[in-house]
């Protein structure tokens, strides 16, 4: 979702944790990256992606991933890219990530759900969000998300894979000049399933929205 450090050491004590030669190698690991992003219409499309200085999220994200599911999602003007999202420095989430994960980012310029479920798992319980299954769809404008899973049914129409993000238009988020994308007019998708860590929108309705606590997630 990456190519190797230098050279191990010849013994244990050679290159300490905080030495120029372990932070090169940890920068090295950082800036290129091996990832699958899903050329949905044509299963996975493995891509090389330089990864510098690419931010998906335009904020500091928790670390904390989060699970959405949906029956359905009809999407106008579709865009996929890779990208790198951050965490805050000394992040209590980092774990071995250095604090930047890898993402997918998705972007739709209008978004319709049906059955929406987000859950967050806190450790044993998971907040759980419900909406858009009372007959009334959630919908949202210039949606976003960086996921790390993306699975799902889905059908395009007039995709175009392989191009520079910098230069897609059809929901108006762009990536960084060089980095693999694709981009389509209308996208559709049955049995969504994500695993994010990030979600920005312009506008975003929730129907029938309920919050709760539960020993299971989405």
């Amino acid at each position: 979702m990456a190519t190797s450090d230098d050279a191990a050491p010849t013994s244990e004590g050679d290159v300490s944790p905080a030495s120029p030669a372990h932070a090169r190698g940890r920068v090295r690991l950082r800036r290129t990256a091996l990832m699958a992003v899903p050329a949905l219409a044509a299963g996975a499309v493995l891509m090389t992606l330089t990864a510098q200085g690419v931010i998906g999220a335009q904020f500091a994200i928790s670390g904390m991933p989060f699970t959405v599911t949906a029956d359905s999602l009809d999407g106008v003007g579709f865009e996929q890219f890779g990208s790198l999202d951050h965490m805050i420095e000394g992040s209590p989430n980092e774990g071995d990530t250095g604090g930047q994960v890898l993402v997918a980012v998705s972007a739709i310029k209008q978004a319709s759900l049906t059955k929406l479920c987000q859950s967050v798992d806190l450790g044993g319980i998971n907040l759980l969000i419900r909406a858009g299954d009372a007959g009334t769809p959630v919908t949202a404008t210039d949606l976003t998300t960086d996921s790390d899973v993306f699975t799902g049914d889905a059908s395009f129409t007039n995709i175009e894979i392989g191009g520079d993000a910098s230069t897609y238009t059809k929901a108006g988020v762009q990536g960084l000049p060089g980095v693999f994308g694709q981009q389509a007019d209308t996208v559709v998708v049955r049995n969504l399933r994500q695993h994010n860590y990030a979600t920005t929108a312009g506008t975003f309705k929730l129907p029938n929205l309920r919050l709760s606590f539960s020993s299971e997630g989405c």
